[in-house]
């Protein structure tokens, strides 16, 4: 089963909330509308109310592999082409300046990463909004989500409310520790990481998976506890 896996990577049946712990217990405000604001290094701002309104839908099966190591397979992704929002959308209406060519991108919990811009526009990448053709969860990235299948998970930010364009990386900064976040990420080329290989950085994340796994599913039994939900 593993051998038509990227590098490292091992199969799961489980689909698992998963994340850099300090946002186990954050969670979006605002699910019920699909709002996107896009700034920085633009001619326009904008602060879309339905950011994927009139824009051809896409259904698309994929894999999502997480840096940690594990992988899970054959998701039934459902929203817009993140080429087609940038072509239809961002251009004529923002008018991004040519030197803008990195992309910010904030979640409502305050979570941040950055991915290049020729990597966003892959026709694979997705703005999504719904998971085997159902409307997203709070536990998988309500109410609108990056899924860029070609690159670890933690550039599919949960929860997008905000891309910022940028001429270069001075000033930005993810979440996670530098050490953690590659500027591409691309699971063929077990680019987990700056500063360590790819293999390497498998051994010090696999023995943390399980711990975090509980801990964000316990945050999330709480949080639809507390929300009537649960």
């Amino acid at each position: 089963m593993n051998e038509s896996l990227p590098p490292g990577q091992r199969d799961t049946a489980a689909f698992p909330r998963f994340g850099l712990t300090q946002f186990a217990r954050r969670f979006p405000k605002e699910t019920a509308g699909r709002e996107l604001e896009i700034i920085g290094n633009v001619e326009h701002q904008l602060h879309l109310s339905d950011a994927l309104n009139g824009l051809p839908r896409v259904e698309q099966v994929s894999d999502f592999h997480c840096v940690t190591t594990w992988s899970r397979r054959s998701l039934n992704w459902g929203g817009v082409r993140f080429l087609d929002f940038y072509e239809s959308v961002v251009v004529p209406r923002a008018c991004p300046r040519p030197e803008a060519t990195l992309v910010a991108l904030r979640s409502q919990d305050g979570a941040r990463t950055g991915m290049l811009l020729v990597d966003l526009l892959a026709p694979e990448v997705l703005l999504a909004d719904t998971l085997e053709g159902e409307p997203l969860t709070v536990e998988h990235g309500a109410p609108l989500r990056l899924v860029a299948p070609a690159h670890y998970a933690y550039k599919s930010v949960k929860y997008l409310s905000r891309i910022e364009f940028r001429s270069e990386d001075a000033g930005y900064r993810a979440s996670a520790f530098r050490f953690m976040d590659h500027p591409r990420a691309r699971v063929t080329l077990e680019e987990r990481g700056r500063g360590a290989p790819g293999w390497l950085l498998r051994y010090l994340y696999r023995p943390l998976v399980p711990g975090t796994v509980a801990r964000f599913a316990k945050a999330m039994a709480e949080h639809e506890n507390a929300s009537g939900h649960g």
